[in-house]
């Protein structure tokens, strides 16, 4: 998506009876809201919804977010703490569950995330204030290369999981996708660091994901796969990271949702996302969701956080 375009496209006002049904919003697969752009979505919050643009063309979209339009929020994240002090505002909105991925890559890989030391007690954190079924760990995406073989995850996965041990009930985890955005940024990070990476065939993917399985039950947790069912073995199932029923659970009431996932293999639960793509310049080399990190820093720094859109640049 054309960040600017789209911006540009906002100047219109969409006709009111765009705005979304009463749903789930999904905060955000598109871009880290949480950790950029917390100030933006509280301010929407208070204002009762959200314009947004559509990533597909066509006309940007309003999502509301009062109470009584709101099912629940999905977060996505992988640094909350600048939201942490504002949760109980979006909590009064609805019943939210946090998406938390904690990979620990090498900085090669991920640049600008924060360690999962910190990541780990922001968990712990979100566990304890809200409850255990608030938070689940995303090990999230599996992408191998010469400084992250297969004996690597296992390690890595198995330190990460002691660690959360009895704080998550589930880790969800899915093979890299290698979408031309993200075959783009894996070559230019290599080329640049001097490392290799591939996509291995399934049947390794497979075996690689029955012992991660294997190590997350140990550690009281199960293992889920987000949308790829060619990769569900004994002891693992599909994700649904749209979570009806683990909302349901947060409320206190059943929350009722049809499953509409956005790609095939999906089994999320209905939602509306309010992010941008090309928004997040944490820089992580396996991203499909940024072509130029230098262009989604440059985003971040226009971004107005008093506007009704993400893109909307400061006056």
């Amino acid at each position: 998506m054309n960040s600017r375009a789209a911006t540009a496209g906002m100047r219109g006002t969409p006709d009111r009876a765009n705005l979304a049904a009463i749903m789930i919003v999904s905060a955000s697969y598109r871009t880290d809201i949480p950790a950029l752009y917390g100030d933006w979505f509280v301010n929407r919050l208070a204002a009762g919804e959200a314009l947004v643009a559509n990533p597909y063309g066509g006309p940007p979209y309003r999502v509301s977010l009062r109470p009584a339009d709101v099912k629940g929020f999905v977060l996505w994240t992988r640094n909350i703490g600048p939201l942490t002090g504002r949760l109980a505002e979006i909590a009064a909105v609805a019943p939210f569950v946090v998406q938390f991925t904690v990979t620990d890559y090498p900085r090669t890989l991920e640049p600008g995330v924060i360690d999962s030391v910190t990541a780990i007690a922001q968990i712990r954190e979100i566990a304890k204030a809200w409850g255990p079924r608030t938070a689940v760990w995303r090990y999230d995406p599996v992408v191998e290369t010469s400084l992250t073989p297969p004996d690597w995850h296992r390690k890595n996965f198995a330190a990460l999981a002691a660690a959360l041990a009895d704080v998550v009930d589930e880790v969800v985890v899915s093979f890299a996708q290698i979408y031309a955005k993200t075959r783009r940024n894996l070559d230019a990070a290599s080329r640049r660091h001097n490392f290799s990476w591939h996509d291995p065939e399934d049947d390794k993917k497979r075996a690689l994901i029955g012992e991660l399985a294997a190590i997350a039950a140990s550690h009281n947790m199960r293992l889920t796969l987000c949308s790829q069912p060619a990769l569900v073995v004994a002891g693992t199932q599909a994700a649904r990271c749209i979570d009806a029923v683990r909302l349901s659970d947060l409320a206190g009431h059943e929350i009722k949702a049809r499953v509409k996932g956005n790609r095939p293999g999906c089994l999320c639960h209905e939602s509306r996302d309010i992010g941008a793509y090309d928004s997040c310049p944490q820089g992580c080399a396996y991203c499909y969701a940024v072509s130029s990190r230098a262009a989604a820093k440059r985003f971040l720094a226009a971004q107005d956080p008093a506007c009704e859109s993400l893109g909307a640049a400061r006056r």
